[in-house]
């Protein structure tokens, strides 16, 4: 027993041993304590930009800035495509499936099924970045913000909206679908002037994801610059409605227009036939995107016998009344007649224009050089883009006179064995009606006068039209062009199709392509137009009751748009009473 006491005693601690522990302790403490408000001095008070870092860390991402891409407009400024402002839902799934029994709601407010949801942001958890819909309307997109479910996102972004529709849609193109960047037309051969760099800020978001606070701006946003078309959105409308209506009474496969202005190139009016909406292509056929004015290739038949008849009056062996014996003839193996079994017998060459002589025409061409017939060709622009910038533009076919034969030419004085694009022929009538001036097509607004290239002499370019006009008389195969009031200078073109396996179709094939091109008024032409119509299917299928009255239905009603003053007046019978046009 006083052992066991013995050992206790020897364990117990002295009151100095007890003293000097817990000034260790409180020493340790002390130290830790100093060292805690230390560092909270430094970083609240010295370095307090870690702990806001770490907190905006938590609360910060960078925002897009959306801009919008350039508009276009017609001569007039008004609007043939605009940037709508749309918002999309976009969603970091992570955060959203945390609170799921909010998802029947959120699928409600986006109008989707909520098992498709539920399977979108459950098989993409690994992504903090998924769009649920893209393109709302703002005021739909409102109802899902209003939900408050964390990980829900708005974002502005713009969609591409074309007011006219199906009227302007070979024109101007369209963008992708979702992004602004130019596919067709216009929307893409000016896709650099018309786009927008978005921009980019650093911001503070709620726990909901609505930024509370702008912190530094990263990049500024850039729009796009506008583009104004020398579209003249009335007559692109008025010559729409005329040749839809054309080719719906033909019963036809297709069909074009185009109108310019003589004296600067601009492209007035460009439709086609079938077309789509630029609006909603979802059911729309990809074949039908492509501008057949500019892109697709035809043999022009007759209309191109006015500027192969500007090469023989050019060579000086040639006028307006220089009679042509008509009989038919061989060239090689073919034997050259008029259509329709047409005898004319010796006629002028005025008649032989007036009348689409292919003998007539055939024997004067075979009077030339090869190489003087292409040089004048090609100077009207054939063989050779416009220089529209038109995406996809066809430069037709010239081939060098090198590799002419007789045939070759004799053929190609009315109109087979080359190969154009209305855009190409619209502009050759230009040229023609400037008076042998050529001036660069162009589909931008020109203000103030174009400089152009003679191609051809101002007299044989005068003494043609005066030609042309007989076409448009009583006698003459396009008629039906006429106006009350204006001179007309044109001329009809109806050509057979090639068909598979070589050669033409028979009578009765109704493979016909028909046109009609001219300029007005002729004295003094202020507006050149072709019209294009791809085989005609009914009772008519000749140019002369096809094509010649869209020209003149289009014409009349341009002319009157632009108010250009009547110059036949003098030639209309005493009792006809001309109303002048006054304007609002």
């Amino acid at each position: 027993m006083h052992d066991v006491s013995k050992r206790s005693d020897s364990k117990a601690f002295s009151p100095e041993q007890y003293s000097t522990r817990l000034r260790v302790v409180l020493g340790a403490l002390l130290c830790i304590a100093v060292g805690l408000v230390a560092k909270a001095v430094d970083l609240q008070l010295l370095d307090d930009g870690f702990l806001e870092g770490q907190g905006d860390a938590r609360y910060t991402r960078v925002a897009k800035l959306s801009a919008n891409r350039g508009g276009i407009y017609d001569r007039n400024g008004e609007a043939l495509a605009a940037s709508m402002p749309v918002d999309t839902v976009w969603a970091n799934p992570v955060q959203v499936m945390k609170s799921a029994d909010q998802l029947p709601r959120l699928a409600e407010a986006l109008n989707r099924d909520e098992k498709w949801l539920t399977q979108v942001l459950s098989s993409n958890l690994e992504r903090d970045f998924l769009y649920l819909v893209r393109h709302m309307r703002p005021s739909d997109a409102q109802q899902v913000a209003s939900l408050k479910i964390p990980g829900v996102y708005l974002s502005r972004e713009y969609q591409r909206f074309y007011p006219a529709g199906e009227v302007t849609s070979h024109l101007l193109g369209f963008t992708k679908r979702y992004e602004d960047i130019g596919q067709e037309g216009l929307e893409l051969a000016y896709d650099r002037w018309l786009g927008a760099e978005a921009g980019a800020k650093r911001v503070i978001q709620d726990r909901y994801g609505r930024a509370v606070e702008d912190v530094e701006s990263i990049r500024a946003p850039r729009p796009g610059s506008d583009l104004i078309t020398s579209i003249d959105l009335r007559i692109q409308y008025l010559a729409y409605r005329e040749l839809k209506a054309a080719v719906q009474e033909h019963n036809a496969k297709a069909g074009s227009v185009v109108l310019l202005d003589v004296e600067t190139g601009e492209v007035l009016a460009m439709v086609n036939q079938p077309s789509y909406n630029s609006n909603d292509r979802v059911q729309v056929a990809p074949s039908r995107y492509r501008n057949r004015a500019a892109t697709d290739i035809f043999e022009p038949g007759s209309s191109i016998k006015p500027f192969v008849a500007a090469a023989g009056l050019a060579s000086g062996r040639f006028h307006a009344d220089t009679v042509i014996d008509t009989t038919p003839w061989r060239v090689g193996i073919k034997t050259i007649a008029d259509h329709d079994g047409l005898r004319l017998g010796a006629v002028s060459l005025t008649t032989i224009i007036a009348k689409s002589s292919n003998v007539g025409m055939s024997k004067m061409a075979l009077t030339l050089t090869p190489e003087s017939m292409w040089q004048i060709l090609n100077g009207f622009g054939f063989g050779q883009v416009t220089g529209s910038g038109f995406p996809g533009e066809s430069a037709g076919l010239l081939n060098d006179p090198s590799h002419w034969r007789k045939i070759n030419q004799a053929t190609m004085s009315y109109g087979y064995g080359l190969s154009v694009t209305p855009l190409q022929l619209a502009h050759a009538y230009a040229t023609l009606g400037s008076g042998g001036i050529s001036r660069p097509v162009t589909l931008r607004r020109v203000d103030g006068a174009v400089q152009g290239q003679r191609v051809l002499d101002e007299r044989v370019a005068h003494e043609l039209l005066q030609m042309m006009e007989s076409v448009v008389s009583l006698d003459g195969t396009g008629k039906r062009a006429a106006l009350t009031g204006y001179r007309i200078a044109g001329k009809t073109g109806t050509a057979r199709k090639a068909v598979a396996g070589g050669g033409y179709g028979e009578d009765g094939d109704h493979n016909y392509i028909v046109s009609f091109g001219g300029v007005v008024p002729a004295s003094n032409p202020k507006l050149a137009a072709i019209i294009v119509i791809d085989e005609p299917n009914g009772k008519q299928q000749m140019a002369g009751d096809v094509a010649a009255p869209v020209f003149a239905n289009v014409m009349a009603g341009a002319l009157r748009l632009l108010g250009v003053p009547p110059d036949g007046v003098e030639r209309l019978p005493a009792a006809t009473i001309v109303q002048a046009n006054i304007g609002p």
